[in-house]
């Protein structure tokens, strides 16, 4: 397979972007995809599976209006809120938020969708959502799954946001068939949870970033838990670093994985400009507080077209990434919260570029 080397310790694929919006049939007739990423990653058998966030909106929008699909727990079904873009209480942000009367509005509602392939990179998208909103708490939709495999089964984390706020779901399958929920594990705004896929010391291990409102900048906290559902014993442990690529927030992306020199987690992290890019941490492997090294630079900026444009260009945004037995890493990215992207690397290339990383 080709290589194009023109990220620092990843090479994106040719290919890319390998899953676009128009790739992925809409859950309705009336609905149109406007987003395609922030994929969690499986490995099952020969397969690797995506777990897409897919984002829509309806066709038809009155050119002078904002519109929101939201859904309505009690009348169980998707409405439509519009208002005028004149009227004097709208504040329009971007393409993808407005705000009436002070309140948060999103312009496109997404669910989970899955995408199968047997190479890695070439997928078939689904035609029926594998998960769609129907909580109070899922109003604005689910967004941005993370996937562990524990033992047989795994276990999907996603944000769950809504007017009461953003916070993280869990959810359970044993063959990406049927999907169970088992609730909200982090009340708002709380995001970004990976769960360590091997216990510690007989506990669960997630790292989460918390946002506080008034002091604090974003950071990565650790929680501990008996069963995956209750979490406490909550820890800072991966904080923004003043005049580098990672001064304004950190979030996990990817499930933390194992190699010989410990765990490595693959990081978001924004400046002040607000461009996301992509680093990693090297973690002691028998304690997930302990942070031995960290990326100076990216291992993943915007660079592309695909990257650089779309619905919210400058963003590079991962959720999941494939390692196989023999050191191959694929990393799944999400390019300007548009389209599904790639690039590979090796656990020896990651942990290389780990070895001046500052703490």
């Amino acid at each position: 397979m080709r290589r194009d080397c023109r990220a620092n310790a990843m090479n994106r694929l040719p290919d890319n972007p390998l899953i676009r919006p128009s790739d992925v049939p809409p859950s309705r007739d009336d609905f149109e995809v406007v987003g395609a990423f922030n994929a969690g990653v499986a490995r099952v058998g020969d397969e690797v599976l995506l777990l897409l966030r897919v984002a829509e909106r309806p066709k038809d929008r009155p050119a002078d209006a904002c519109v929101a699909p939201i859904y309505d727990a009690d009348a169980g079904k998707v409405e439509l809120f519009v208002v005028k873009r004149d009227d004097p209480d709208v504040r329009v942000e971007d393409e993808r938020v407005f705000r009436w009367r002070g309140d948060f509005y999103l312009t496109s509602i997404s669910h989970l969708r899955l995408a199968r392939s047997g190479d890695g990179v070439h997928f078939t998208v689904e035609r029926a959502p594998a998960m769609l909103p129907e909580a109070a708490t899922e109003a604005f939709g689910l967004e941005d799954p993370r996937i562990t495999q524990i033992g047989r089964d795994w276990w999907i984390t996603y944000k769950a946001v809504s007017p009461l706020g953003i916070t993280t779901a869990l959810a359970h399958t044993a063959d990406f068939r049927t999907f169970t929920r088992r609730g909200v594990i982090f009340c708002p705004e709380n995001l970004d949870v990976v769960i360590f896929p091997e216990k510690f010391d007989g506990e669960h291990v997630a790292w989460h970033r918390p946002v506080g409102k008034h002091l604090g900048a974003p950071s990565i906290w650790l929680a501990r838990s008996p069963d995956l559902i209750h979490w406490g014993k909550h820890a800072p442990v991966l904080l923004p670093r003043p005049g580098m690529w990672d001064s304004a927030r950190v979030g996990a992306s990817t499930v933390p994985f194992l190699t010989p020199e410990g765990w490595v987690e693959i990081y978001h992290g924004a400046d002040a400009g607000n461009r996301y890019c992509l680093g990693a941490a090297l973690i002691d492997g028998n304690d997930p507080a302990k942070i031995l090294a960290r990326s100076d630079k990216p291992i993943l900026r915007p660079e592309t077209p695909y990257e650089l444009e779309g619905f919210f260009g400058g963003v590079v945004f991962s959720c999941g990434c494939d390692v196989r037995d023999d050191g191959a890493v694929t990393l799944y990215y999400g390019a300007s919260d548009e389209s599904t992207c790639a690039a590979t690397t090796t656990v020896d290339e990651l942990l290389d570029h780990l070895g001046g990383g500052k703490t």
